[in-house]
C-alpha cells in the first residue's frame, strides 16, 4: 500500500499543477476549470461514502482493484478527450486529485487496512509514514510538470500534458499489479457486523460535521486553484508553480515525522489543532503578497504546518471507533474532504475570474481557523486508548 500510495502521488503532484493549464489550454474558462474540479471531488466523495458503508460487506482486495481500474479509465478518458461535459463526466466518475493531499477513493479504502495492520502504539507512526511518502513523491510529482516548459522548444505543450494523462493511466495499471499481490489476510474474518456504525455513532458524525468545515475552506485553496491564482496574479510558468509546489510538499513531508514525535508529547487532538491554527495565518497572509516569491514563502510555510494534521486525524479517528466501525469512519470522515470541497473549487474560480486577488485564500484560511478553535472545544476531553493509558503507565513506574 505504501507502494502505490507513492505512484498515486507522484501523480496527484503533477495534475494539480497541470490541470488548469491543460484544461486552459483546451479553452475552458476559470469557471469552467472549477466546475470540473467540483465534479471530481463529487464524485469522489459519492463513491467514497459508498465504499465505507460495504468495506464490511464486500470483499476489499475487489475494492481496491476497481479502484486502480478507475484510475486508469480517469487518465485515458483525460487523454483522449476535449470537450467540457465529458470531461466533467469523468472528473466525476474517476479518481483524479486537485488537492493537495489524498481526496480519492483510495484513502478511505487504505486507511482502513493500514490501521488493522500494526499495534495502537505504532499506529501513528505508520500514518506518519504513509503521509510522508506521499508528500514527498507529490513533491516530486509537482516539479515534474516543469516537463511542459523544458520541452516546449520540440514538442506542443497540449501533446505533452496529454502524455502526462497517459502516464496517469499506466499509473493505474501498475497500482492494479501491486494490489493483486495483496495478502488474503485483508479480508475480514467472521460475519459483517449488523450496522457499519455502532457505539462510536456520535463521535464520527461530530468529527464528520468538523471536518466537513474544514474541507469546504480546503475547497477554496486547492493546489489546482492556488496555482490558477499564481498565473493570473504573477504569471508564473509551469516550471515556477511547479518548483512552488515542490517545496511546500517537501517541507510538509519533513514536519510529518516532527507530528509523530510531537503527538506523544502533546496527544494528538493539540497536534491536530496547534499546528493548523498559524498555517491558517500564512494562507491568508499570502493573498496580500505583492510578489510571487512572497507568495510563494507564505504558501511553503502554510504547507510545512499545515499537513502536520493529517497522520493524526487519521490516527485519531481510527483510534476512538471499534475495529468494525473502521470503515465506515474512515469513509465518514473522508467524504468530507471531497464532498463538502465540492463547492469551493467553483466558488474560487468564479471569485478569480472578477479578480486576481487572492480572495478565496482570505476566506479558506477564515474559515480554518473556526474549525480548529471548535474541534479543540469538543474533542479535547476525548483521548485515545494509548493516551489514556499513559498517566497509568507513568504511576506503575
Amino acid at each position: 500500500m505504501l507502494a502505490v500510495r507513492a505512484l498515486r502521488a507522484f501523480t496527484d503532484g503533477y495534475t494539480a499543477v497541470l490541470l488548469p493549464l491543460y484544461l486552459g489550454a483546451l479553452g475552458f474558462s476559470a469557471l469552467e476549470i472549477g466546475a470540473i474540479g467540483t465534479a471530481t471531488l463529487m464524485g469522489s466523495a459519492l463513491l467514497t461514502l459508498a465504499l465505507g458503508f460495504w468495506f464490511t460487506r464486500v470483499l476489499r482486495r475487489a475494492l481496491v482493484l476497481v479502484a486502480a481500474l478507475l484510475m486508469t479509465g480517469t487518465g485515458v478518458g483525460f487523454a483522449g478527450l476535449s470537450e467540457f461535459w465529458p470531461l466533467v463526466a469523468i472528473a466525476f466518475v474517476g479518481t483524479l486529485n486537485p488537492s493537495s493531499g489524498d481526496v480519492s477513493v483510495f484513502y478511505a479504502l487504505e486507511q482502513t487496512l493500514i490501521a488493522e495492520s500494526v499495534a495502537p502504539e505504532e499506529r501513528t507512526a505508520l500514518f506518519a509514514r504513509y503521509s510522508l511518502v506521499g508528500s514527498l513523491v507529490a513533491a516530486t510529482g509537482a516539479f515534474a510538470s516543469g516537463i511542459v516548459d523544458w520541452l516546449a522548444g520540440w514538442i506542443e505543450p497540449v501533446a505533452v500534458m496529454r502524455g502526462m494523462f497517459v502516464l496517469f493511466a499506466l499509473v493505474g495499471v501498475a497500482s492494479f499489479a501491486l494490489y493483486w499481490r495483496l495478502s488474503p489476510a485483508i479480508e475480514r474474518i467472521g460475519p459483517a457486523p449488523a450496522s457499519a456504525l455502532g457505539p462510536s455513532k456520535k463521535r464520527v458524525y461530530g468529527l464528520a460535521a468538523l471536518f466537513s468545515l474544514d474541507s469546504f475552506a480546503g475547497g477554496l485553496s486547492l493546489n489546482t486553484l492556488i496555482a490558477l491564482w499564481l498565473y493570473e496574479r504573477f504569471q508564473v510558468s509551469a516550471t515556477t508553480a511547479g518548483a512552488i509546489f515542490f517545496f511546500t510538499g517537501a517541507f510538509a513531508a519533513v514536519c510529518y515525522l516532527a507530528s509523530e514525535q510531537l503527538a506523544k508529547r502533546i496527544g494528538l487532538i493539540n497536534t491536530m489543532v496547534f499546528t493548523h491554527l498559524p498555517s491558517n495565518l500564512f494562507l491568508i497572509a499570502a493573498a496580500f503578497m505583492p510578489t510571487w516569491w512572497g507568495a510563494a514563502v507564505c504558501l511553503v510555510l502554510r504547507s510545512a504546518l499545515s499537513q502536520m494534521d493529517v497522520p493524526a486525524r487519521a490516527s485519531y479517528v481510527m483510534a476512538i471507533v471499534t475495529p468494525d466501525e473502521r470503515p465506515a469512519a474512515a469513509s465518514l470522515t473522508a467524504v468530507p474532504r471531497s464532498l463538502a470541497t465540492t463547492p469551493g473549487p467553483y466558488l474560487a474560480g468564479a471569485l478569480l475570474s472578477l479578480s486576481s486577488f487572492g480572495s478565496p485564500l482570505v476566506i479558506a484560511g477564515a474559515l480554518k481557523v473556526v474549525y480548529d478553535i471548535a474541534l479543540l472545544r469538543r474533542f479535547a476531553r476525548i483521548k485515545p486508548p494509548e493516551e489514556v493509558a499513559q498517566p497509568a503507565r507513568a504511576g506503575q513506574n
